[in-house]
């Protein structure tokens, strides 16, 4: 009888340690994505400076790529899309959708844009006539004049950048992204309804309640990021580094996961626009996150990765967080203030 006691334990024991096992395989990596095409339908986003293309379009492209991509990379990871389609789903749909999907990861996909500038340079000499003296001495002479014209220079800008979020009330609400990427939210006569309960997505209720969201989520959130900028770094893109987003980016401050917004290129220069534009430049952008993302994944299934910071993130006063080095090689510095 106690033989079979015995045997009865260790045959429970080693059930429950495999359920254990599973689940714990389970929790680990990435099992459930959502790519967010940025912009669409409506809102065609930033403008290509050749006239014949927009945002929208160039990141829908580079998204259902990129989900062909991981499909084929992580055949076990469910890829989920915001939009497959020239619609535009509203940026409070887009976090919704993704938190409704218990999504491990949610990655927006855009193009960033930089003003033309313009410089004044020499157009050449004007020949004016005027005279010298007076009566029997008058003279006229002649001289030329250098000239000049105002030109108009596309933006040089380049390069790919991922932002993730990062709690911050002190950070100016007149950010250029920010305003560019939630200029639809402002333009919703009900969006105070819609966004944040009847709180403004920039009120200090607001970023108290997303920066404890953001806490738990932004040592991943950074792993991926440092990974995107390596792949793309390593594919010859220039790197425009990890940039952190205190304000203003909605779908990075209410989405209840790790998240990162892929600002691919800039459709403002000439040259980017080109690449991004072209079905080779979008399925090499497919194929570097996608990269990145298997990276990520393994890290987490190899290491006991906190979802929480406290234990591997000091966080000052100022909310600003000290990753290990490997996760900041491509971070900017952020510039608070007291």
């Amino acid at each position: 009888m106690l033989k079979k006691l015995l045997l009865y334990s260790s045959i429970c024991i080693v059930y429950i340690t495999l359920i254990a096992f599973q689940y714990n395989n389970h929790k680990r990596g990435v099992h459930t994505i959502v790519l967010d095409a940025g912009h669409g339908g409506k809102d065609g986003g930033a403008p290509c400076v050749s006239g014949t293309c927009n945002e929208a379009d160039i990141t829908l492209a580079i998204v259902l790529k990129l989900g062909k991509k991981i499909e084929q990379l992580l055949p076990d990871t469910k890829v989920y899309y915001t939009r497959k389609d020239d619609s535009y789903p509203s940026l409070h749909y887009r976090a919704e959708f993704a938190n409704d999907r218990n999504a491990d990861l949610f990655i927006s996909i855009h193009c960033n844009s930089r003003d033309p500038y313009y410089k004044t340079e020499p157009d050449g000499y004007k020949t004016v006539t005027y005279s010298v003296g007076k009566g029997k001495k008058k003279k006229t002479l002649t001289k030329e004049i250098q000239q000049y014209k105002r030109v108009k220079y596309n933006s040089n800008a380049k390069g790919l950048e991922t932002y993730i979020w990062t709690p911050n009330k002190n950070e100016q609400k007149t950010d250029a992204i920010a305003a560019l990427e939630n200029a639809e939210i402002y333009k919703d006569p009900e969006y105070k309804t819609k966004y944040g309960g009847g709180v403004d997505i920039n009120s200090t209720e607001f970023i108290a309640k997303a920066k404890l969201r953001t806490k738990k989520y932004f040592v991943r959130s950074t792993m991926l990021a440092t990974h995107v900028q390596t792949e793309g770094s390593l594919a010859g893109r220039t790197d425009g580094n990890i940039r952190q987003r205190g304000i203003g980016i909605w779908v990075l401050q209410a989405t209840a996961m790790p998240s990162i917004l892929v600002e691919t290129g800039y459709v403002s220069n000439p040259e980017e626009e080109r690449y991004l534009n072209s079905a080779a430049g979008q399925a090499e952008m497919a194929d570097i996150i996608a990269r990145a993302i298997k990276k990520y994944d393994a890290e987490l299934q190899n290491k006991n990765i906190p979802n929480t910071p406290e234990k591997s993130v000091t966080i000052t006063k100022h909310y600003e967080y000290t990753l290990p080095k490997q996760y900041t090689s491509h971070m900017m510095p952020v510039q608070y203030t007291s």
